[in-house]
């Protein structure tokens, strides 16, 4: 079995913006402490030192709110649980304003080898607008500071589609993130939920979104610029770096991998079996201290929901679905099966069909994606 990735819940957060629907709550100091001892446990609790893992991932929420002896702690919790491979790509989510001097020199001390920054966006209207803490600046000295610190791995998000952007306010971001020269970066397209605050917001400060056309423009002018960066682009959302700076932690989702996760809410996926872990934070720490399972919703995966979330998750990356990978896997020809509902999309140039060989989204197609990717819901293949 190919090595595991090891997801890290950590739920707390300086403030909550106001878009955000992860799980996470205000930062309690005293909750915080408790909560590492129970994540320890946790890990400890499903030890298996033969079980190869390759990935640590501390995701939130602010991980960066952890002290660096506390991440070192979870770190060390991993290695004596597990079989963690020389070389493992060690994750920590971090905002630029908690990310000091001194608290990167620990993270780095403490083991962590990547740092993925929730930059958002470089222009200070529109981080207000989203209820961030930091300014344009702080992102751009977070960088350097990083850099400093040892850091050879970074990750910057950048958020597409916000309420009142223009084209040119979206381009000015990207363009602010090429300076400061990340090894990766991730361009989301914003969600507005329907609980979220910030649509409250919207409708009283009448700021509306991009059209979509503007918005598919917007998406393909930044992806064009980073190309002449030097990115690469692998995924739907995802640019980075050649030699080896893609998220491996996040290839495990997208290519049929498998992990554990530990904390409020977190979910794994291993041996066939999918799970998560009680939201509540309270609850996940009384739970884990007192012996209790904080396992909950655990099930089988059956053989066509494994195939459909392979050809969801696969056909986001550039590269596309492996047919010759999903055949030994699975036990089908793709093509054979859907190929008469998706020639229409590779007439219209959306998709590339290599006979044999895979099948991937063109750019233009990776707009169109849910469209393309209806063609393999409720079709029985067995």
């Amino acid at each position: 079995m190919p090595p595991i990735g090891i997801y890290l819940h950590v739920p707390f957060c300086a403030a909550i913006c106001n878009y955000c629907n992860f799980n996470r709550g205000l930062h309690e100091p005293d909750l915080r402490r408790r909560y590492v001892d129970a994540l320890i446990a946790d890990i400890r609790r499903s030890a298996d030192p033969a079980l190869a893992a390759d990935t640590i991932f501390f995701g939130g929420g602010t991980p960066s709110l952890l002290e660096p002896a506390e991440v070192a702690r979870l770190i060390g919790a991993c290695r004596e649980s597990f079989d963690l491979a020389p070389g493992s790509e060690i994750t920590l989510e971090a905002n630029p304003e908690s990310s000091t001097p001194a608290s990167l020199d620990g993270f780095r001390e403490a083991g962590v080898n990547r740092l993925s920054f929730g930059v958002q966006s470089f222009r200070d209207e529109e981080l207000k607008r989203l209820g961030r803490l930091h300014s344009a600046d702080t992102a751009r000295r977070v960088v350097p500071l990083a850099r400093q610190a040892g850091f050879d791995n970074l990750s910057l998000d950048l958020m597409l589609w916000l309420p009142g952007q223009r084209p040119a306010d979206w381009i000015e971001s990207v363009e602010a993130l090429i300076e400061v020269g990340p090894d990766h970066a991730s361009l989301y397209l914003l969600e507005i939920y329907p609980n979220a605050p910030l649509k409250d917001e919207m409708a009283r400060s009448g700021w509306s979104v991009a059209p979509d056309d503007d918005a598919a423009e917007m998406y393909l002018e930044g992806l064009s610029r980073l190309d002449r960066a030097g990115f690469e682009q692998y995924e739907i959302s995802n640019v980075a770096r050649p030699a080896a700076r893609r998220s491996r932690h996040n290839l495990k989702y997208w290519q049929e991998g498998e992990w554990l996760g530990f904390g409020a809410g977190a979910h794994s996926t291993f041996r066939g079996e999918r799970w998560r872990e009680v939201n509540a934070t309270a609850d996940y720490v009384d739970r884990v201290i007192s012996g209790t399972d904080a396992r909950v919703d655990r099930r089988v995966l059956e053989a066509e929901e494994r195939l459909e979330e392979a050809l969801f998750m696969g056909l986001r990356l550039a590269d596309g679905l492996d047919l010759a990978s999903l055949y030994r896997r699975h036990g089908i020809d793709i093509w054979d099966h859907y190929g008469r509902d998706l020639e229409k999309y590779v007439a219209a140039g959306l998709l590339v069909h290599e006979p044999g060989r895979r099948l991937a989204l063109t750019r233009s197609g990776m707009l169109l994606a849910n469209d393309v990717m209806t063609v393999f819901i409720g079709r029985p293949v067995r």
